[in-house]
Formats: C-alpha cells, structure tokens, sequence
C-alpha cells in the first residue's frame, strides 16, 4: 500500500506540472498510472480501467473548479458558448461513464491506448485545426458537447484535448477557446465521476474504500499531490520553451500509450 501511495503522488505530479506547463489535464497521466497500480494492488482485474476512469474524472473536479474561476477572472470565458455546450457535454459524460460499464477492461485499455497516441502525435507535431466554419447553432453546438462527454469519460479526461481544437475550426481566439474548454471540463468531469460511482455502486468484487467505481484512497492522494505541483509548473512555463515541452510530454504520452496497448 506504501509503494500504491508513492506512484498515486507521482501521478498526481505529473498531472499538475503537465497542467501548470502545458495547460493540458492530467487525465492522460494519471489513467495509466492507476490501472497499473491497481493491478499491483491485485484488484479485479475485470474492474481496474472501470476504477481508474471514474477515479481519474474524480480528480479532475476541483482542478476544474480552480481553472474555471483563474479564467473567469481574467474575463476569457465565453459563457453565451458555455451555456450551449454546458448540458451537451454533462450529458454525453454520463452516457460515457454508462457505456464504458458496456466494456471489458481490455477493450477500454485498447481506445485509450489509441486516443492517448493520437493525441501524442498531435501534440508532438503541433498540429493544430484552421478556423474552418463560423460557429453552428445551438442544436450543433449541444450535440457536438455531447459527443466531446462521451469520448472525455471514455477516457478519463476534461475534454480539453477535444473542446479546444473544436472551439478553434469554429474561429474563437484561441484564448476563448481555452478558457470555455475549462468551464465545460467541470460538468464533464463531475457527471462522468457521479455515473462511475453510480454504475459501479455495489458491484461485488470492489476494494475496500471504493465510491462505486471511484477508489477514494487514489482520489486523496493524486488530488493532493496536482493541487501542490500545478503551481510549479506554471512558473516554469514561462521559463521552458514551449515547443521542447509539447515534444517531452508528447513522447512521455506515446510511451504511456503503447504501454496501455502492449
């Protein structure tokens, strides 16, 4: 259990510093690290990405909460865009965190191994969306928000990997795009959280201190150990070039994904 604690404060880490350098969530680090140490914890092997999806989400809500009032503050929040993309998003994470319990572990390591690659590559080769179509209307937005939810708790993530290029082949500034994708990580994360623990809730086979399918002791410690290094990262942000960044954290990506995959 000592050595289960060190890796959830390593992920947690990393999660901040990659939020604090690159403005990325944790999600993608802290997804593997959980599955790999809730294996070593010999936890039901049938439940382990169930686990460390819903714990992963469960994290991310009061990172979000933090994120969402530093870019209320500065103004950068589109909130007519959030309001469009708000129940579309909670939505589509609820579903997710249903469907996901439709799914064996090793079907669920094999779509993350595969987004977390995909985003590896776009990250390391800076590929970024043109400005392609001015914004749909409030139907397009809603569903669009909702297949954003699904995918995000699908892979235990914000859906800032997924909000922000959307955002931007619809032309908001980039600033915009990145502010409003932190206000829906929020709702995304919070119903993807309450449809792991409801989904899970009761399942036989679960470790103790388990919310259905969200591991409390994993939620402690990874919370704990972001909330302390976010900081941090965002003072070298500024210090680092950007471009080595995206590269370093785009291969530590790659590997955690073939990882997954392998």
């Amino acid at each position: 259990m000592a050595e289960a604690w060190l890796w959830y404060a390593l992920a947690g880490a990393a999660a901040g510093l990659a939020a604090g350098l690159l403005g990325v969530g944790g999600g993608l680090v802290v997804v593997p690290v959980l599955a790999w140490s809730f294996a070593r914890l010999g936890f039901d092997p049938g439940q382990i990405m169930h686990l460390a999806l819903g714990t992963s989400l469960a994290v991310i809500v009061p990172t979000a909460v933090s994120s969402l009032r530093a870019h209320h503050r500065r103004g950068a929040v589109r909130w007519d865009l959030f309001r469009a993309l708000g129940p579309g998003v909670a939505a589509g994470a609820l579903a997710g965190a249903g469907l996901a319990h439709l799914f064996s572990t090793q079907a669920l390591k094999t779509f993350f191994g595969l987004f977390e690659l995909a985003v590896a590559v776009q990250m390391g080769l800076d590929l970024r969306p043109r400005g392609g179509r001015t914004l749909p209307g409030a139907p397009a937005l809603a569903a669009a928000g909702g297949g954003i939810g699904v995918l995000s708790a699908l892979a235990g993530i914000g859906g800032g990997t997924l909000t922000v290029p959307f955002l931007a082949w619809c032309r908001v500034p980039v600033h915009q795009a990145v502010a409003t994708s932190a206000a829906c990580g929020l709702p995304i994360a919070a119903a993807g959280a309450l449809g792991f623990i409801a989904a899970g809730w009761g399942r036989p086979g679960l470790p103790p201190w388990s919310a259905g399918h969200v591991y409390l002791p994993a939620l402690a410690g990874v919370a704990a150990a972001s909330v302390l290094t976010a900081p941090a990262g965002a003072r070298l942000a500024h210090r680092l070039p950007p471009r080595t960044l995206r590269r370093v954290f785009a291969m530590v990506l790659a590997l955690l994904g073939l990882r997954m995959l392998l």
